[in-house]
């Protein structure tokens, strides 16, 4: 059986070189192809008195021709293919997902405004794509400085949600964590202070101790990490318990991680369509390292 390829989206930006640059590196760790991607968009009109502009012909790209002298003046994997694809980014990246083990892109194409953090084209492909998606952030992000010093060496962060966890994130970060010699670091927030309401308007301190949250958030995430170490037992992992919201701690983990693994929502029976959550979409939108939106782990029958 073929080994499924790492697809690298690329629209001639430098946001989308530099997602190359991470694909043709993950490429190689994992001892996969590299297919390099251009979606490209062309104007078709329907009204008579309009003339039609007609897509390129399909070996007649600038895009890829770059794409092509960049991965040229490095040492990239010995199997990467070219490919051009007609359409809408925001619909045709997902598609490409299909038959891909990952999907690299940059946070931010060549279209709309300058100002926005993260284009529509990664949004739509982290929140539809069917396989992982990692969107490469733009240098010079800051992000704030609380975080905890994570240890030497590299490593992985991961998103943990001891109320909810799904395992495809962590059998990610994990298998990333290995390919690369890095530890991961699985953060694992729980909300501090917690309200206590009496009465319509009235707000008393809350009773419960946090020393015991603490302690029940750290044994519940030890309980989650165990069958991944086992799994991989030259990972080095620890939980990372920390009160607050999951957003902030994650995009404070980032300030010097390698790369940040969060999940998304999985379908339900009353909202089908797929969805990210608000956690993944702040971390996509500050993070400092790259980010890996991963899909949920199917139902179980």
């Amino acid at each position: 059986m073929s080994t499924l390829p790492v697809v690298a989206a690329v629209d001639g930006s430098d946001d989308s070189l530099r997602a190359l640059d991470w694909a043709r590196d993950a490429a190689r760790r994992r001892a996969a192809p590299l297919r390099v991607a251009h979606v490209r968009q062309y104007a078709v009109w329907s009204q008579p008195d309009v003339m039609a502009v007609a897509p390129p012909h399909p070996e007649e790209d600038e895009v890829l021709d770059a794409a092509r002298a960049h991965l040229g003046a490095g040492d990239g994997p010995p199997d990467t293919e070219y490919l051009a694809v007609e359409g809408v980014p925001n619909a045709a990246l997902p598609e490409l997902s299909a038959d891909a083990q990952l999907l690299v892109l940059g946070s931010r194409g060549r279209g709309g405004f300058a100002a926005l953090l993260l284009g529509s084209a990664s949004l739509a492909a982290a929140r539809d794509a069917e396989c992982p998606v990692v969107v490469v952030p733009r240098p010079g992000r800051e992000v704030p400085a609380e975080a905890a010093p994570p240890g030497p060496g590299p490593h992985v962060v991961a998103g943990l949600r001891v109320d909810s966890p799904d395992d495809a994130t962590l059998a990610f970060a994990f298998a990333e964590a290995a390919t690369r010699g890095a530890s991961v670091r699985a953060v694992a927030a729980y909300p501090w202070p917690v309200p206590a309401w009496t009465a319509p308007g009235q707000v008393v301190p809350p009773v419960i101790d946090e020393a015991a949250v603490a302690s029940e958030t750290r044994a519940l995430a030890e309980g989650f990490l165990a069958p991944h170490r086992e799994r991989h037992p030259g990972v080095r992992a620890e939980p990372h318990v920390v009160p607050g919201d999951a957003a902030g701690n994650l995009v404070a983990a980032s300030r010097d991680a390698d790369l940040v693994v969060v999940g998304r929502h999985r379908r339900r029976l009353l909202a089908p369509a797929r969805m990210m959550g608000s956690v993944t979409h702040a971390v996509l939108l500050h993070a400092a390292a790259p980010v890996a939106v991963v899909p949920p782990s199917p139902p179980a029958e």
